[in-house]
This record gives structure tokens, C-alpha cells and sequence, in this order.
């Protein structure tokens, strides 16, 4: 499996800081946030991965983390030149993920909870897989809602009014069939293609799981002021109590003896 974060976008939620710097560089407490997203993928064993960015981001990136080689693993870079939404990312990065299955994540979205890695890495047996987290607000997210029988009906973006607060997180497991059904997507009123929409597909045609991250996991969207606030103070009470670090790809990289 290849792994694919995307770290494009303009960040409007977080101007004027990003309209002089990627949202993922800036840092959560003592790490740039995409080492975060990175950290995730690497803990599902993932080792070739792909960063798709903006062209005027391309160099702080590569300055940040080279090759990948000091990690152990393989990065490569891809630009996205126009912010055509997140299914635009498996289309940008058809040619590194080959034939192969992909594991998108998003470079604003923060995972961490025990056995993080081994919650992920598990066998992927239809088409997509997606993983869910209870919130207390979910009008900001894409939300699971469900049929009068209990059983997983469709996904809204941001419901003004729903029963359901499970939201759908920012990673996906997609097999390679997604590359072609993602070029046929259409642009929503927004004027981008929504990644619910290719959801919704694999659902319709009962070729979606859905995974229920643990309570213990932490899941944080850093694609605003307080989350980054909020995540930053997690990382920090955490690193500040155990003797452990928290979104360390050099870390990852030892325990597993990459490097």
C-alpha cells in the first residue's frame, strides 16, 4: 500500500498565517503539523508516501523532510496547482501509486491513541474503508447517518440537522479502482469535488467499510486556531508527562528499525 497526504489547499480558516506559510508547517507544541500525518502512515507500515503541496511550499517541504531516507521510508512530491478538492489527490497521484491500494490522509488531521498502528493496519476487503470518531459537533464534518434498520445509509457534509455524531475522519483506504471513479467525479456548489461523494459511491454499491476508531483515540482537525491550540496542549501534557514522543517519524522509524 502507498501512502498519499495532501498537503495543498489555501488554509483560508487560518488567515493571514498561511498566506505566507503551508498550514502544515505550522508547528503543533515542538513538531510542524505534518509530521503528524506522516507519523499515522508510518505506523500502519506504510513507507513509500507521496506529499502533494503547492508549488510555492515545495522547497520548505523538501528543506523539512528530504527524501524521507533519514525516516526510513521513501517521500516523493506532487503539486497541486488549483484547490480542486481531496478526491483530486488520488487523481494526482495516479502514476506513484501505480497499481497498488492508497492510504489518503489528510496533512491537517491529528490521530493518536494505543495501538494506533495496529487499529489501521488491518486487512482492507472491498473497495474503500473509511474510519468514524463520536463528536460533539458534528455539523463541521461529514457525518455516517444511518437507516431506520441501524444499518449505514449515507454521508452528509456538514448536516444542519442530523441524529448522527459520527463524523468521518480525514484518512482513507481506498483500493486502485478509486483512481478512475474519482475522475468521474462532478464539482459540488462549492466548486470542487468532494471526497463524500466518492464515499457515498463505494457505499451505494456495498463496497465501503466502516471502522469505529477506539474512544481512547484522540482525533483532532488543526485546520483551525483551536484545534491547533487544542492539539498542541495534548501534545504537550503528553510529552510533558510520559517518556515518549508524540508525531516523531524519527521515533517510528527506530522502533520499527527503518534507520
Amino acid at each position: 500500500m502507498k501512502g498519499v497526504i495532501l498537503a495543498g489547499g489555501e488554509g483560508t480558516r487560518l488567515f493571514p498565517v498561511t498566506l505566507g506559510i503551508s498550514k502544515q508547517l505550522i508547528p503543533i507544541y515542538n513538531k510542524p503539523l505534518i509530521y503528524y500525518p506522516l507519523s499515522t502512515l508510518m505506523l500502519s507500515g506504510i513507507r513509500e508516501i507521496l506529499i502533494i503541496t503547492k508549488s510555492k511550499h515545495l522547497q520548505s517541504f523538501r528543506d523539512l523532510l528530504g527524501d524521507g531516507k533519514k525516516f526510513g521510508i521513501s517521500i516523493d512530491f506532487e503539486i497541486q496547482k488549483l484547490s480542486n478538492g481531496i478526491p483530486e489527490a488520488l487523481i494526482i497521484s495516479e502514476k506513484f501509486i501505480n497499481n497498488d491500494s492508497v492510504a489518503l490522509i489528510l496533512g491537517d488531521n491529528f490521530f493518536y491513541g494505543p495501538g494506533m498502528g495496529r487499529s489501521l493496519n488491518v486487512s482492507q476487503k472491498l473497495g474503500a474503508k473509511i474510519f468514524v470518531k463520536e463528536v460533539a459537533n458534528p455539523e463541521k464534518f461529514g457525518v455516517l447517518e444511518f437507516d431506520a434498520a441501524n444499518q449505514p445509509l449515507r454521508i452528509v457534509e456538514k448536516p444542519t440537522n442530523t441524529e448522527s455524531d459520527l463524523a468521518v475522519t480525514g484518512l482513507y483506504f481506498y483500493k486502485n479502482e478509486a483512481i478512475e471513479i474519482a475522475k468521474t467525479l462532478k464539482p459540488s456548489h462549492r466548486g470542487e469535488t468532494e471526497i463524500t461523494d466518492l464515499n457515498n459511491i463505494f457505499l451505494q454499491h456495498g463496497d465501503l467499510e466502516i471502522q469505529m476508531l477506539p474512544r481512547s483515540t484522540v482525533w483532532f482537525d488543526t485546520g483551525t486556531f483551536e484545534g491547533i491550540q487544542h492539539a498542541s496542549e495534548f501534545v504537550r501534557i503528553i510529552e510533558s508527562n510520559q517518556k515518549i514522543e508524540v508525531g516523531s517519524p524519527l521515533e517510528i522509524a527506530k522502533i520499527n528499525s527503518w534507520v
